[in-house]
């Protein structure tokens, strides 16, 4: 039987090559990274700029989103918004936007990012650098003016938990939410939460289970604009599923005729804020009665909001 044949001895150092060559890329790229991260000067030097020259309701969009130390120098009277997906981000209420870029870190994908956030945008002048900081100015092309907000208007709502058969059983209004009978979560209030990494400030309605709705009932919703209805499932419970989890249904109808007006539906599992928007006609305000409702409301901790928007909005999908 013929022996096996021996390795050649060049291949020990073939490997001992290429180790050495992967430890040198490795040198260089972390010699040059504090290069690429920006020092105090330069946080402070954006801050001054901002301060000078932003307006009210404009906002900074940070790039990569988890660049999120600016937070920590930038005006607190301008919004910081940071999170995953941002960059796709309509940001309705914010007529102009500063991009706070960082476009020389490792894995920063500038191509996705304008691909995502450009659509509707327009740069106003030149970009400006302090070290490896970018800010550029954009006109939001996506921004409309609201004419009404739920979540803003939740104060002088009716609350009420309604049956089937009409009957109600009123939530009362303690200053800061309006609080139903039963469990302590079964309330009415705007409040902070997370959707799917999105820092949101929308009102929470937790459904009452079984057949019975969470009504908040808003009086003067402006017509001749475009009613919006956003909702999702609070972190991480959008992404439970089970036989026993159930679809978490959302409305709004016009109080006086009971037409209903949008609709909205949350599977177990969907993740992120969904909408479904309508224009409405000109015309008298109305009274719209805002609902949540599902058969087993566990886990489907539903934060909402109900807007209606100068026309002219986009519609959400």
């Amino acid at each position: 039987m013929r022996s096996p044949r021996p390795l050649p001895r060049a291949l020990p150092l073939l490997e001992l090559g290429g180790l050495v060559l992967v430890a040198l890329a490795c040198l260089v790229f972390q010699l040059r990274l504090p290069d690429r991260f920006p020092s105090e000067g330069d946080y402070r030097t954006v801050a001054d700029w901002l301060r000078a020259e932003a307006r009210p309701g404009d906002a900074v969009l940070l790039f990569p989103w988890w660049t999120e130390k600016a937070r920590l120098y930038l005006p607190e009277q301008v919004p910081i918004h940071g999170y995953l997906g941002s960059d796709q981000g309509d940001f309705l209420a914010h007529p102009r936007i500063w991009v706070l870029a960082q476009p020389d870190l490792p894995r920063a994908d500038v191509p996705a990012f304008r691909d995502a956030f450009l659509p509707g945008r327009t740069a106003v002048g030149n970009p400006r650098r302090a070290g490896p900081l970018e800010l550029t100015l954009y006109e939001n092309g996506r921004y409309r003016p609201t004419r009404f907000v739920a979540s803003e208007a939740q104060a002088r709502a009716r609350v009420y938990l309604e049956s089937p058969d009409g009957t109600r059983q009123d939530c009362p209004f303690d200053g800061r939410a309006h609080r139903c009978p039963g469990p302590p979560h079964l309330y009415v209030a705007a409040e902070w939460h997370e959707i799917r990494y999105e820092p949101r400030r929308c009102l929470w309605m937790h459904a009452p289970g079984g057949p019975r709705r969470l009504v908040a009932e808003f009086d003067e919703v402006p017509a001749d604009t475009q009613w919006r209805l956003e909702a999702g499932i609070v972190g991480e419970f959008a992404s439970h599923h089970g036989p026993r989890l159930s679809t978490s249904h959302l409305g709004v109808e016009d109080a006086a005729s009971g037409e209903s007006l949008l609709t909205l539906s949350l599977p177990p599992g969907r993740e992120g804020v969904l909408r479904v928007a309508r224009a409405i006609p000109p015309g008298r305000a109305r009274t719209v009665k805002l609902w949540v409702q599902a058969d087993n409301a566990e886990t489907r901790q539903v934060c909402l909001d109900f807007l209606a928007l100068a026309e002219g909005a986009a519609e959400g999908t």
